[in-house]
């Protein structure tokens, strides 16, 4: 048997920086996962770039239902400390966009860190190993895996959500929590594309791989959520980074409502157009919004779109700007978790220390990120919860088993 002080079940972002750092502070860690391949979203994150964190993060970049829960973590780990950490392995970085940071090169480097930091810390890895039980001992735990046996007083539950199921993801640490009388918070698919009504999507399937940049929102009073950012059509229905962000706080059977001209007055323009310009509505139109768009706002009134700006009457042109501006319409469903980038809800927080991923239920059982109920924006800011939750726990473990 492989003696251990703690063992961490699940090698994606979360469970490799745990063991690092836990190792690095002198436990002796055994980490383990089902899958031959570790951290498999890491590698397709970003294009193959991995956007690893955002600058900006704050703990509003983030939903819970304890929302003050990520606060700790988040200012004990911040984005410059896991910078600092691709610096001392030479990795070359970028900023994208609004603090979205990617690797120069490929998220495969990334993975090699991690590695190399489980290596510095002389972790055992056990891959291709699936847990087919656990049980409370006195003291600690006991794994039943495919290689056998195995003890520790400390057991880290790093196994995600259920987000892209193709590359591994599981209910492990759901069913893990329960067996041990954590609540959950209901999960659902996040940052995750929107599909409609096929019958009345056919008006826009034809827009299929056309992008504009909109404002997006959701909800109302307190509870009204907006992004600026671009927005994706597809066959099915919406996506791109506009759609993903809102798809966290779209409840099922609400309205999402775009404006397709952030920043114009569509409706001052095309009045404007009319007594300057001779051309048809369809032309003035489109140099307004893309093309492509323009044909299809207007394929279902085509008296409207070829009759000339002069002949246009104020309150068409009124209404047109007022749809395109605020089109109002409701989702029948998303693409569900085969193309959700996380999971929303999880493990109950409000049952675990916000300075240690502790249990309070059960001492020594840890949950950390994509597991427990915090959800990231789209932009790295779930990357850094995982760096973040894993620091936390960490050093807990190290500091209760007086090795740090």
């Amino acid at each position: 048997m492989t003696p251990c002080d703690a063992i961490i079940v699940g090698a994606g972002a979360a469970g490799l920086h745990c063991a690092g750092i836990a190792g690095q502070l002198g436990l002796r860690v055994l980490l383990i996962d089902h899958s031959p391949k570790v951290a498999e979203k890491i590698r397709i994150s970003g294009g193959g770039r991995c956007n690893f964190t955002n600058r900006d993060t704050t703990p509003a970049n983030f939903i819970s239902a304890n929302p003050h829960f990520c606060r700790s973590a988040l200012a004990r780990y911040t984005p410059q400390d896991f910078i600092a950490l691709l610096r001392r392995h030479h990795i070359g970085w970028h900023e994208k966009h609004k603090g979205q940071l990617f690797c120069d090169d490929s998220s495969e480097q990334v993975i090699e860190m991690l590695l190399r930091e489980c290596e510095t810390g002389g972790v055992t890895r056990w891959h291709g190993c699936a847990v087919n039980a656990v049980r409370s001992t006195e003291p600690g735990f006991e794994l039943e895996t495919d290689r056998g046996v195995v003890r520790a007083a400390r057991l880290v539950v790093a196994t995600g959500g259920l987000s892209i199921p193709k590359i591994g993801a599981s209910d492990f640490g759901y069913r893990l929590a329960r067996q041990f009388g954590h609540k959950l918070i209901e999960t659902r698919p996040a940052l995750v594309p929107l599909t409609f009504d096929p019958v009345s999507w056919a008006p826009f399937a034809a827009l299929s791989g056309a992008a504009v940049e909109v404002k997006i929102e959701t909800g109302t009073g307190k509870g009204r959520t907006m992004f600026a950012e671009d927005l994706l059509f597809t066959h099915r229905g919406l996506s791109g980074p506009a759609v993903l962000q809102i798809s966290s706080y779209w409840s099922e059977g609400t309205p999402i409502r775009i404006d397709l001209a952030p920043g114009r007055d569509l409706k001052e323009a095309l009045l404007a157009a009319k007594l300057s310009s001779r051309r048809l509505l369809a032309n003035e139109l489109g140099e307004l919004i893309p093309k492509r768009m323009a044909e299809a706002w207007l394929a279902d009134t085509p008296e409207l779109a070829q009759r000339p700006m002069p002949d246009q009457r104020d309150r068409d042109l009124a209404d047109l700007a007022a749809r395109l501006q605020r089109w109002e319409l409701k989702p029948q469903g998303t693409e569900g978790y085969r193309k959700a980038e996380v999971t929303d809800g999880g493990i109950d927080t409000r049952e675990l220390s916000s300075q240690s991923l502790e249990s309070a239920r059960t001492s020594g059982l840890f949950f950390i990120g994509e597991v427990v109920d915090v959800t990231g924006w789209l932009g790295g800011y779930n990357f850094q919860w995982a760096w973040a939750s894993a620091a936390a726990c960490a050093r807990a473990m190290a500091a209760t088993l007086h090795v740090a």
